[in-house]
């Protein structure tokens, strides 16, 4: 990597991806390259100086530090291994940062992989909303090295408010995880505690003011609650229930490699699966009150 400002290139122009990109294109010094399968996602960069790649092979042959924001483990690692991927040419970036959620090994393996071709690899997926990362308020988790962190610290901070060194590779994937099993199964108990209270004469606005005036407070009552299950809109284009499934599974990998038997989160996988398939594949997660309220059977 130059000792100059280094050239950013950011692939994965999505949901988060592309408002993630848009503040580096703004706050970076340096030149910012970025890459999509969909040409209809450089849109969000418009008024930017981002400039516009080909290819991930071309992201490659420019840029010394490279974002990634993409669906999952499959892709990070054909993205980064591939046929044509970032480790592939003659010029390659000297970092990767994995800003996708994965599984824990998925993560250390690339990492391990990478280094082989001279590449440092840190996992750094973020939480929060589309609207966080619309004004670069994310919290990002990171996992990275104690010489590669302050490499990466102040460039992830372009994009999130809070930026968390959570320990070597891998690490961050574990936070990351932990803390979307935890958003899902809030939500969801959230979800059974209003369908109750309401059928039992309590308006489901009254139980949220009261709630958040006591300790049976949380982000997903305060957010979730009262943004989506409160008057009942789910829409598309947000984070599914197929995405919460997702990564359930992967905790629940998780947890069977560390010995847990993780009943919870195992309750609210069939819960989130249930909703994928019964006409909410595709809508804003929280829809699962809809399961809770219809009496659907989970088996």
């Amino acid at each position: 990597m130059s000792h100059s400002t280094p050239t950013i290139g950011f692939i994965g122009l999505g949901v988060m991806g592309g408002p993630m990109c848009r503040n580096v294109a703004l706050k970076h010094n340096g030149d910012v390259i970025a890459f999509d399968m969909q040409p209809a996602a450089f849109a969000i960069l418009e008024g930017t100086k981002a400039q516009k790649a080909e290819s991930v092979s071309a992201i490659a042959e420019n840029a010394d530090i490279v974002f990634l924001s993409l669906p999952g483990g499959p892709q990070v690692e054909s993205v980064c291994l591939g046929e044509n991927g970032l480790a592939s040419g003659d010029r390659k970036p000297s970092i990767i940062v994995d800003l996708s959620t994965t599984t824990v090994d998925s993560a250390r393996s690339v990492a391990e992989k990478l280094k082989q071709h001279g590449i440092d690899f840190s996992d750094a997926p973020v939480a929060r909303t589309r609207e966080a990362a619309q004004r670069g308020e994310l919290s990002i988790m990171v996992g990275a090295g104690q010489e590669m962190f302050p490499r990466i610290e102040q460039l992830l901070h372009y994009m999130g408010s809070d930026v968390t060194h959570c320990g070597e590779v891998g690490c961050g994937q574990v936070v990351k995880l932990a803390n979307n099993a935890l958003v899902f199964e809030n939500t969801m108990a959230l979800a059974e505690m209003m369908v109750v209270s309401e059928r039992a004469g309590v308006r489901p606005e009254v139980l949220l003011d009261a709630v958040s005036k006591g300790s049976g407070d949380s982000f997903a009552l305060r957010n979730h609650g009262r943004k989506s299950l409160l008057p009942r809109e789910f829409p598309e284009k947000s984070f599914p229930p197929e995405y919460a499934l997702k990564d359930l599974g992967y905790m629940l990998e998780l947890a069977s490699q560390t010995g847990v038997s993780a009943h919870v989160t195992q309750l609210a996988e069939r819960y989130y699966r249930a909703t994928a398939e019964n006409g909410w594949n595709g809508r804003y997660f929280p829809a699962v009150i809809e399961i809770i309220d219809g009496n659907v059977d989970l088996d």
